[in-house]
């Protein structure tokens, strides 16, 4: 009996023990293939590096001889980097304002794609030793004379690159009027037209799509001084030993020169690779955003919301009228209105509504007609969504049996007072729920507005996160404002379908 009561708690102890001997050596393990990070990418046979290719020169982007081969500074410095470690690179394309996120996530070995070494980004992941000395230039239209640096940008329209060090510094300017955009063509392009007064954005950007445009030019010397760093998961330190031990390579042999002078990137800046100032964030923020209360983002993301609800309103109100008249013309007129309001319903609900947006921002100009961001907008969604409520209608009257247009005829009455009168308050009321439901969607949907420089919920929420690192945070704040604006939406589409049903009995 002793025995037995001796070995029951000492076989407890074992039960206990077992659990923390197991999770010690899962731990072990985790921290083992952290640092063979650089041993499994030499294993693997591959180096994975992310960036983004869209309007992504002179860093990485498609060949125009050749649209399947990259090309680029980066491309050429991945390869070099890659070879050095024994091994061939291979792109990953990704978004840029969800780089850092997907390196986390594991999608690739590390990030080359002009990511600046700040101190929000330095907390979150490695970053090897600089490869690139940046500089901001500023860059207007060629006629504008009264813009010659950052202190003669207060109240001016000022196009920059989402979770960019130039956003930084235009918000510690004061008083600009920034428009965020998700890419490096875009605002270049908006400058031309007259949407922007000035673009605000780093130099090797400003070298291949500003510099050779006759439209445009630098606005005083570049501004500011900050380091390239390729990004690395925190837990790979010796991939960053690696990669760290491959650009010293190639900045000494010369190599790194090499590619920079092929691409006009080499100048006098360059030389302090040789040796870098260490601390993180040179050129960049002074607060880290990462500390400060959520509440503090709440004002950004309210105001976001309000443009949200602002153009889902006047975009649905544009639907509702155009999709009611585009039914009225398949339905009751002949010839050619017939066709033109059949083929726009199909054209409409047949292409994507973000190529519709681009085609009414950027392509409209090319034929001389010009639309600021908010009528485009409007637009956008009210035409897109027309063709869905056109469709709506025209299953509403349809519902409706055709003997009572054939009555009310016999009455004396003519087809338009029978369809104000007789048809169409019974149709509308069999697509209200429908038309109610379309407007819930709209509302999600106009986050695509976001590539024509609307800042709305969504994009307000992406500029946020790309800045501060903060994506769950303030993401799950940003869905709970939309589940906020739509659902009151479904409550009344169901009261709606109640009180219907009800009178329908």
């Amino acid at each position: 009996m002793i025995g037995s009561r001796g070995t029951g708690p000492a076989y407890l102890k074992y039960l206990l023990i077992l659990p923390v001997i197991f999770l010690l050596l899962f731990l072990s393990s985790s921290s083992r293939s952290g640092s063979d990070a650089a041993a499994k990418v030499r294993e693997r046979g591959t180096l994975l590096w992310g960036g983004d290719a869209e309007g992504g020169a002179p860093y990485v982007f498609p060949d125009p001889k050749n649209v399947d081969v990259l090309i680029g500074f980066e491309v050429e410095l991945a390869g070099a980097i890659a070879k050095v470690m024994g091994v061939p690179a291979r792109f990953v394309q990704n978004a840029w304002d969800s780089l850092i996120p997907a390196l986390e996530r594991g999608d690739f070995d590390l990030v080359i794609n002009g990511i600046e070494i700040t101190p929000e980004r330095t907390a979150k992941v490695l970053f090897s030793r600089p490869y690139y000395v940046y500089t901001e230039q500023l860059v207007v239209r060629r006629e504008e004379d009264g813009i010659r640096g950052l202190a003669d940008l207060a109240g001016k329209r000022v196009g920059t690159l989402m979770g960019a060090v130039s956003q930084t510094m235009l918000q510690q300017a004061g008083g600009v009027d920034i428009r965020i955009y998700s890419g490096v063509v875009e605002p270049y392009e908006d400058l031309a037209l007259g949407r922007l007064d000035a673009v605000f954005l780093d130099l090797p950007i400003a070298a291949y799509y500003a510099r050779p445009n006759p439209l445009l030019k630098y606005a005083g010397p570049p501004a500011g001084e900050g380091y390239y760093g390729i990004a690395i998961r925190r837990e790979d330190a010796s991939l960053k030993e690696a990669v760290d031990g491959a650009i010293d390579r190639l900045l000494r042999s010369g190599e790194l020169r090499r590619i920079y002078e092929k691409w006009g990137l080499w100048n006098e800046a360059q030389e302090k690779l040789f040796h870098p100032d260490r601390s993180p964030g040179a050129g960049a923020s002074g607060r880290d955003a990462r500390d400060a209360p959520l509440v503090t983002f709440f004002p950004a993301l309210l105001k976001g919301a309000g443009i949200t609800v602002l153009v889902s309103v006047v975009s649905m109100g544009l639907a509702v009228a155009l999709g009611l008249l585009l039914c009225l013309l398949r339905h009751y007129s002949g010839g050619p209105l017939r066709i033109a309001a059949s083929s726009y319903i199909e054209i409409f609900r047949g292409t994507p509504l973000l190529i519709q947006l681009y085609l009414l921002y950027y392509g409209l100009p090319n034929v001389g007609i010009t639309l600021s961001p908010l009528l485009a907008a409007f637009l956008g969604l009210g035409m897109n969504y027309a063709a869905y409520e056109a469709e709506l209608y025209r299953a509403g009257i349809e519902a409706i049996p055709k003997g009572q247009m054939e009555a009310a005829l016999s009455l004396g009455m003519s087809r338009r007072l029978a369809l104000r009168r007789i048809v169409l308050p019974q149709a509308l009321r069999v697509a209200v729920p429908g038309v109610t439901n379309d407007f819930i969607s709209l509302f999600k949907d106009s986050s695509l507005v976001s590539v024509i420089a609307m800042v709305e919920l969504t994009k307000t929420y992406n500029i946020l996160a790309a800045t501060t690192l903060r994506f769950l945070e303030l993401g799950l704040v940003a869905a709970f404002l939309y589940f906020a604006m739509s659902y009151p939406l479904s409550l009344m589409a169901r009261r709606l379908e109640e009180r219907l049903a009800g009178r329908t009995r």
